[in-house]
Order: C-alpha cells, then structure tokens, then sequence
C-alpha cells in the first residue's frame, strides 16, 4: 500500500584498488587494509572516494578513489555558500516590496499596486501577513488599479530536477518571487460524508487557504498523485486509497510568484483592501515602495540552508550570486557552470562539474580531493566552519552518543543510492583534519524509475550502511592521524 504522506590537486585517474597514505611506507598495507576492510564490509556496491588531511598543513593523509567524479549531493551546498558569500558579502539581504505607480489621497491609491519580489528564498507567509498590516497602517483602504505581481528578478522555473516525481516537495519552482519555499500544505480528514481537505500556506501564525493550487479525490489506488498544468492554477489529484483517516504533507508549487500573490490578497482583504486578482507583470515598473520587508543577512540564510538542506535557498542563492557577477543566471545548468569555473579556480577544486547549486540532481560531478581541496581553502574564510552544523556521531543501533570525544563539523548529501559528507573533524587530542568522501552506486541508482524515486526498494538501508561507514572512517582517521 502507498501512503500520500510517504516519508519525506591533480585529478588525474587513479587505481582503485585499496587506500593509500602519502608517508611512513612500512605502515601502507596495514592501514590501507583497514579501510578496505571497513569499505568491504558496508557492502554498498559502486564506488567509494575519500581524501583527509591535517588542516594545518594540508597533508594529504589517506586518499580512495580521490580523483574520480562522483555525485556531491547535498554538499554541493556547501559550495554554492562559498560561492554566494564571495559575491555578495555576509550581510547580503533580499527585499521584497509593495510599490505604486499612482498617486495616494484619502487613502485611495489612483494606479496600481504591485508586490515585487527580490528573489528572496525566506519568505513567509508571516512575512506577507505583516507587510499586509503595515499597508493598512499607512492609512490605505482601496487600489483603484490592478493587482500585479512582478517575479523576474531570477528565471521562472518549473522544477530544480525534471526527473524528479512530480509530488515532491524538495523540487519545487524557483522565480523571483517565492514563499514557504515554493510549497503548499494539502491536508485531508475523513468524515461521516467522506474527506475534507485544504490546501493552505500555513505558517506558525496564519493558514490562509491557497486557490491557485487545487486537489481532487480521485478512485484509485495508484499512482498516489497526479499533477497537471491547469493554467492559472496548479491541478493535483490523490488517490482515494492512499488518504487513511487524515494527515497532510507540503506538495511544490509551479506558479510561485502567483501563489505569493494570491496568499497576500487574503491578507489585504483582512485588512479591508480588495485587490483585483493578481496578474503577472513581465516589466519591472517605475514605482515608490510603499513597504518593504528584508530578509536576514545572507550568513544566516546560508546557516539554515545548510542545517535543513533547503534546496530552494540554494538555487536561488546560486542565481543571485551568478546574476551579482554578471554570469548567466538564464538557467540553473548555465548559472551552476558559472559557478564550476569559479569553484575549480578560487576553491582548487580542479574539475568539479556542477548542473545545480543544490546537488539534486545526480548529473553533477565532484572529486573527494576537490571536495576536500575546498574545505581547506574554505577554512581560511573566518566563519566558515560555524556555517557547518555538527555531525551526530552514533552507537550501532544510529543512536546519539553524548559528549562523544570526536567532533566534527560537515555538510552532509543524500540522494537515493548517494550518501556524501564533506567537513573538518576534531580529534580527541585537538588535531584537526578535513575531510571529504563519497558513496555512490550510480548504476543502481539509474535503474530506479521515475515513480520509484521518493523511497526505492533498498535505498533506506544502503543510505544507512553507507552512513555508518562514514562514522566508521571518521573514528579512524581520528585514531590514526589524530
């Protein structure tokens, strides 16, 4: 039975056979063999690369299969940080406006209203609600004109992965206008005369109901959603057999600067401002903001983005940055190239590849020497390592050990059949190393299908072999080289 709310240096080719250390040749074979012996016993299939180093030196220590380009995942995350404080300074913030093109008397604005966005990627609905409030405050009561909304600041995309199951809420649109990261919240209770359901943008505060994105009841089992382009509304459809007696889960939203702008009509209509439906202008008009709301500094963006792994920050972080340095911010594969260049020459990465700025797609390409080459050239930018959160280390039974004496500070990637880790550890007698590795068994991943891809046969417990294999490393290179 399916469920609707289902869980969410140099880079020439080296020999893949076992580990190698730079120094102490009589030691080689032991403590090469003992990595091998962890890596044999994961039984993950595919390929597995490591680099470690003493960070106060850069040192090679213990390499596998260093140079071959592997799917970073999510820590290309941690790349797309670097490149984004580079070109747009820790204390960056977006901006989001309510502007006029009209005159104000007696609370009545003459023209037109328009709710511009500045790409931020944190916006809430919160953040509409109060930017609603203070419209009021200044004293307004009618809009004569038209409601617009104004989401060019970045390209309007559908989706970050094509390949991606439709439903899921990690692959949402990316404009220049997004909210709650590009998602909206479907929930559905059984009754007496069948289920009831909402779609809402629902925030710690408020849960307006969204109109631009619609639900129908459909009598099957399978598939458990559908979705369809209905033109100026997102259609989905779930499958009766899947709904149980209730729960709710965050689907993507197509139309995200339409969607922000249906969500801020309700609230100016509970403040007593009837806007006309919302339509998109294609121009950035000559306006007076009459509101603005300033997301966080860009450090503190990039601090969650890192910790929750938020894919819509880093797509649209990564434009930003493409876009502040003149690059091609036309798409995410020619924004992400932009970045590729910037990446293999300030950061040593030699040849990394990357389509994305978040890792979702697997097309992306990274070495564990250029992973690990980054991370020390990262570790030079003061504040850096704080970005990282920490990294539970775990018993046997993935249990958190308290107070364990190795900590580490990483940027973790998991895609099915991918698991990637990539920071700095701190031994217990104070040596500090970085690290960078990769588990991938790419053939097995291709062959899941499309519909497969939220939670594939077998993925959950290779995703959990090759995480205690990563723990496993980390012990080791703390013992040895520590």
């Amino acid at each position: 039975m399916a469920f609707a709310n289902a869980p969410l240096s140099s880079l020439r080719p080296q020999a893949r056979s076992g580990s190698t250390r730079a120094d102490a040749p009589a030691q080689v074979a032991r403590t090469a063999s003992s990595s091998k012996a962890l890596i044999d016993a994961a039984q993950l299939g595919g390929a597995v690369g490591f680099a470690v180093a003493d960070l106060s030196t850069g040192k090679l220590l213990e390499t596998k299969n260093k140079a071959i380009g592997l799917p970073p995942a999510s820590t290309a995350k941690a790349i797309t940080a670097l490149y984004a404080l580079d070109a747009l300074g820790p204390n960056h913030r977006f901006a989001t406006r309510i502007s006029t093109n009209g005159s104000i008397a007696g609370g009545v604005i003459s023209e037109d209203l328009f709710l511009i966005g500045g790409g931020d990627p944190t916006l809430d609905t919160n953040a509409l609600a109060s930017m609603a409030a203070q419209l009021k405050s200044l004293g307004i009561r009618e809009v004569r004109g038209q409601f617009f909304y104004v989401d060019n600041t970045l390209p309007n995309l559908r989706d970050i992965d094509p390949s991606q199951p439709d439903h899921v809420s990690y692959n949402p649109a990316i404009s220049g206008l997004n909210l709650n990261f590009n998602r909206v919240c479907f929930e559905w209770r059984r009754g007496s005369n069948g289920y009831a359901i909402t779609m809402d943008a629902r925030s710690t505060k408020h849960r307006p109901n969204v109109y631009i994105s619609k639900m129908q009841i459909a009598a099957r089992d399978l598939p458990v959603y559908t979705y369809k382009d209905g033109g100026k509304f997102d259609q989905w459809t779930v499958a009766r057999g899947a709904l149980g007696k209730g729960g709710s889960r965050w689907l993507p939203v197509r139309k995200p600067g339409l969607y922000a702008a249906d969500v801020f009509q309700t609230f100016a209509r509970s403040q007593g401002i009837i806007l006309k439906n919302p339509k998109r202008s294609t121009k950035s008009p000559k306006t007076r903001a009459l509101v603005t709301h300033t997301s966080a500094p860009l450090t503190t963006i990039l601090r969650d983005m890192l910790k929750f792994s938020t894919n819509l920050t880093a797509e649209v972080v990564g434009l930003t940055a493409t876009r502040k340095r003149g690059g091609r911010a036309t798409s995410l594969k020619a924004s992400a190239k932009d970045m590729s260049r910037w990446a293999n020459t300030a950061l040593s990465m030699g040849n990394a590849s990357f389509t994305d700025h978040s890792g979702l797609s697997d097309a992306s390409k990274v070495s564990a020497q250029g992973m690990l080459n980054a991370m020390i050239v990262a570790r030079r930018r003061a504040g850096f390592a704080q970005l990282l959160k920490p990294f539970a280390m775990r018993d046997a039974k993935r249990k958190l050990i308290k107070n364990h004496p190795i900590k580490v500070n990483a940027k973790t990637g998991t895609l099915n059949f991918v698991s990637a880790l990539s920071g700095y550890i701190t031994a217990p007698d104070g040596k500090q190393l970085a690290f960078a590795m990769i588990c991938a068994d790419t053939n097995r991943r291709r062959g899941i299908k499309k519909s497969n891809k939220e939670a594939p046969q077998g993925g959950r417990a290779w995703n959990r072999r090759a995480k205690a294999l990563q723990q496993k490393l980390i012990e080791r290179w703390s013992t040895v080289y520590g």
